[in-house]
C-alpha cells in the first residue's frame, strides 16, 4: 500500500486540495494507483474523494463529521474503495 504523499496546506477548496495533492504526489514520483489518501478535514461532498478515486486511490482516511458522510461513503464504496473515519480532526484554528 502506498500513502499518497502530496501535502496541501490550508486550501479552502476541497477539490482543488485533492487535485494539488495528486499533482504533488506525482511530481515526487509517487504512484496514485493503489494509494491511500488521508485528510485532516472531513469531506462534505463526494467530489474530492471521487477525483482521488479516478486517479487510482483505493482508500480514504478522514475524520468524518459531515452531515453528508453517508453520501460520501456510498460514493467511495460504489467505486470499490474503502473509507476509514478517525473521528478526530487534526488541525486547530
Amino acid at each position: 500500500m502506498t500513502v499518497l504523499a502530496g501535502l496541501v496546506e490550508g486550501d479552502p477548496h476541497r477539490v482543488d486540495a485533492v487535485r494539488i495533492a495528486l499533482d504533488k504526489a506525482r511530481e515526487h514520483g509517487h504512484e496514485t494507483a493503489g494509494a491511500v489518501m488521508a485528510s485532516d478535514a472531513f469531506f462534505p461532498f463526494a467530489d474530492g474523494p471521487q477525483l482521488a478515486l479516478a486517479a487510482g486511490v483505493t482508500g480514504v482516511i478522514q475524520p468524518g463529521g459531515s452531515k453528508r458522510d453517508s453520501k460520501v461513503v456510498e460514493a467511495v464504496e460504489r467505486a470499490g474503495a474503502t473509507m476509514v473515519f478517525t473521528n478526530r480532526r487534526h488541525f486547530r484554528h
